[in-house]
């Protein structure tokens, strides 16, 4: 988990804020405490990447409305709802618009803790799924049209000789643009070039390969 994570905590009560803050500083968690949902997005620009906990019925912004607008602006922060009695159908909703995880109070402390750091594992997940995504962009966008045109040959599972027919070139010009393709894209095998592909949506989960 990365060390600059931090636990964003949304709450109108005061007294439920510092008493979240206290518990997750116990376990070695950095928190920052915002009052409202509206002045969690007034400093979304600048939070630091992390997790977020967020009371559901709170006074203006709802922990609901809050995951809506989180949802539209696609701001990559996993969201904990905190229930009262009878708001299971709101922590429901909320589960629909992206919540990972909701607690009714009373919640055990270790629960919480738990919570939060799995929240922390999903979020560091994506983030380095993002990463790599982007990575293989830059990786595909370095690659000449007819590099780019073996590069779909290859994943679509074509031999050498058919994507040459199909190209109208030689097939040793294929073997040198595939060379060149395994090079730029940093693939030490084909089937690390199609998993490339699948990460870069060059290719569908349900297409597969095959001659």
């Amino acid at each position: 988990m990365p060390g600059s994570a931090v636990v964003h905590v949304i709450d109108d009560d005061e007294a439920l804020r510092e008493s979240l803050a206290f518990l997750l500083g116990t376990a070695r968690l950095a928190v920052r405490t915002y009052e409202s949902a509206t002045a969690f997005l007034h400093a979304l620009a600048r939070a630091e990447p992390g997790c977020i906990i967020t009371d559901v019925r709170m006074p203006g912004i709802s922990g609901v409305e809050l995951l809506r607008r989180l949802k539209s602006l696609e701001a990559p922060f996993p969201v904990i709802v905190i229930t009262g009695h009878g708001d299971v159908p709101l922590a429901v909703e909320a589960m629909k618009l992206g919540a990972v995880d909701f607690l009714e109070k009373p919640f055990e402390d270790d629960a919480l803790v738990a919570a939060v750091q799995s929240a922390l594992g999903r979020h560091e997940h994506d983030a380095r799924h993002a990463a790599e995504k982007a990575e293989i962009f830059e990786r595909i966008a370095s690659l000449s049209a007819r590099e780019r045109q073996v590069l779909d040959g290859l994943v679509a599972g074509n031999p050498n000789k058919t994507i040459a027919f199909d190209l109208g070139i030689s097939p040793r010009t294929v073997e040198i643009y595939r060379a060149n393709v395994m090079t730029k894209m940093k693939a030490k095998s084909l089937s690390e070039l199609v998993r490339m592909a699948l990460v870069g949506g060059l290719l569908s989960p349900a297409s597969g390969s095959g001659n």
